[in-house]
C-alpha cells in the first residue's frame, strides 16, 4: 500500500443526473460539487474530487465484506462489527455530465486508471452523454471501466432486466463490452459493496516506475489564503492535479508548462515544492503517481487563483515536454458525430476551422491553416507541452456545442 495517499484514481462518467455525485458521496461521505455555481444550478460543473479507503471484513463473505472507511463504523465492520482490513486507498475523479461541457470531462479522463460509467435504470440506455463519454474513455485509453446501473430503486424487476439489456447493446463493440454491470441504488447504498468488490478486481493498481522523469498533469490550482490575512502569514500558489509518472519531493525544483502570458507570450514557470498533500488531506514528504496531489509552492499565490495554471504539465526542469504553438497531425476521425439525441454525419474537415482540442488537462483551439493529404496543421490559441505519441481528444462546433469528432496522436 501507498503511504498516506491514493493508489489510483478512478473516474465516474455518465449522463447529466445519474447520480454520478451521489454516488461517489455515499462511497465517500463527500459531496464533490463545492463551487457556488454548482451547488445553486444542481450539476458538476468542474472535475470533483473525493478519496477514501477501500476495506473488507474478515468475518463476512464476500461480497458482503467490502465496504469503505466512510461506511464503516468506528474502524468496525457496518454489518457484524467485525475487524476491517484496509486495501487501498483510491480517489475519484468526478466529471460533468453536462454537455456543454465535455472539455472538462476529457481533462479529466487524462488522470484516470479507470472508470465508471453510471447509466441511470429509469431511461433509455444511451442517452447522449453516455455516448460521448464512453467515446472518451476511449480516445484517451481508459480501458478498465464498471458499469453502474444506477436508480435501480426506482424501476421494477423486468423494467431493469429490459434496461439490462439495451446496456449490453450499447456497449457491445467497445472497449467496455466485458464490462461487469453492477445494479446500485446511490441513495440507499444498494448493492455499493459488490461494486466495490468489482473495483477491487477490475481497476488494479498499475506498475509504477519510481524512478521515471517525473511528469503531473494540473486539473485545478489554488490560492488557499483566506480574504484579510497578514503578509506573514502568506502562503504560496498550490497546483493539484495527478502525477503521471516518477516522484515528486519536498524541495524539489520543478518547472510548470507553458506556464503563464508574459510580454513575450507564454513563458514556464520555475518553483520550488514546499509542500505535498493527498487527496484525503495528508501531508506528504513525497507524492508518486496515483490518486489526487495538492503541491504547494513558494509562487504568488495571484498567480494559480481560480484555477490559473489549469492545462499545464509540472516536471523536473530541463527535462519538460516540448512546447508548441503549432501542431501538424492525422486525425482519425467518427462516422458520426457523439453526444446528440439526432445521428449527424462527421463532414470533412475545413480550412481555417476552429477545432477544440484536449491534450492531457489542457483544452485548446486549433484553427485549421493547411490540408495537407491525411494530415492537417493547426495554429493553436494557447500552447500547450505535449511528448510525442501524446493523445489528443478533437471536437467540432456542432449546434453551437464542442462535440466530439475523433482523436490524433502527436
Amino acid at each position: 500500500m501507498y503511504e498516506g495517499q491514493s493508489e489510483i484514481s478512478i473516474g465516474t462518467l455518465g449522463h447529466v443526473d445519474h447520480g454520478k455525485t451521489t454516488l461517489v458521496e455515499y462511497l465517500t461521505g463527500e459531496w464533490t460539487d463545492r463551487h457556488s455555481d454548482e451547488v445553486r444550478r444542481g450539476i458538476s460543473i468542474r472535475l470533483g474530487y473525493a478519496a477514501t479507503t477501500l476495506m473488507k471484513c474478515t468475518n463476512c463473505p464476500e461480497p458482503e465484506a467490502f465496504t469503505t472507511s466512510h461506511l464503516a463504523k468506528d474502524g468496525k465492520c457496518p454489518k457484524c462489527e467485525g475487524k476491517l482490513e484496509s486495501l487501498r486507498e483510491i480517489s475519484f475523479v468526478d466529471s460533468p455530465g453536462h454537455e456543454s461541457l465535455m472539455a472538462t470531462c476529457l481533462s479529466g479522463a487524462s488522470l484516470m486508471d479507470g472508470a465508471i460509467l453510471v447509466i441511470a435504470a429509469n431511461e433509455p440506455c444511451p442517452m447522449p452523454q453516455t455516448s460521448e463519454h464512453l467515446r472518451a474513455l476511449e480516445i484517451i485509453g481508459v480501458d478498465k471501466i464498471i458499469i453502474v446501473q444506477n436508480k435501480i430503486e426506482l424501476v421494477s424487476k423486468e423494467e431493469a432486466l429490459n434496461h439490462y439489456r439495451q446496456i449490453k447493446a450499447f456497449v457491445k463493440g467497445t472497449t467496455a463490452e466485458n464490462a461487469p454491470i453492477v445494479p446500485v441504488s446511490a441513495v440507499f447504498g444498494a448493492n455499493t459493496d459488490l461494486l466495490i468488490q468489482k473495483i477491487q478486481e477490475v481497476i488494479p493498481t498499475p506498475e509504477r516506475n519510481a524512478d521515471a522523469v517525473p511528469k503531473m498533469f494540473v486539473a485545478r490550482s489554488f490560492d488557499i489564503n483566506k480574504p484579510g490575512s497578514l503578509p506573514d502569514q502568506l502562503r504560496g500558489g498550490v497546483v493539484g492535479g495527478s502525477i503521471i509518472r516518477g516522484v515528486l519531493r519536498i524541495g524539489d525544483e520543478i518547472e510548470i508548462a507553458p506556464g503563464s502570458r508574459g510580454d513575450k507570450g507564454f513563458e514556464p514557470i520555475r518553483a520550488k515544492i514546499t509542500s505535498l498533500l493527498s487527496g484525503s488531506g495528508n501531508e506528504l514528504t513525497e507524492a508518486r503517481p496515483g490518486g489526487l496531489i495538492g503541491v504547494g509552492t513558494a509562487l504568488d499565490p495571484a498567480s494559480t487563483r481560480a484555477d490559473r495554471l489549469v492545462g499545464n504539465v509540472v516536471g523536473r526542469a530541463g527535462k519538460m515536454p516540448k512546447i508548441i504553438d503549432k501542431l501538424m497531425v492525422e486525425p482519425i476521425l467518427m462516422e458520426r458525430v457523439v453526444g446528440m439525441e439526432a445521428e449527424k454525419e462527421v463532414g470533412n474537415l475545413r480550412h481555417n476551422e476552429p477545432l477544440m482540442l484536449v491534450v492531457g488537462t489542457a483544452a485548446t483551439v486549433g484553427v485549421i491553416t493547411r490540408l495537407h493529404g491525411k494530415e492537417i496543421e493547426l495554429e493553436l490559441k494557447r500552447p500547450v507541452a505535449v511528448e510525442k505519441g501524446q493523445r489528443i481528444a478533437i471536437g467540432r462546433r456542432v449546434e453551437n456545442k464542442w462535440r466530439l469528432i475523433g482523436h490524433a496522436e502527436t
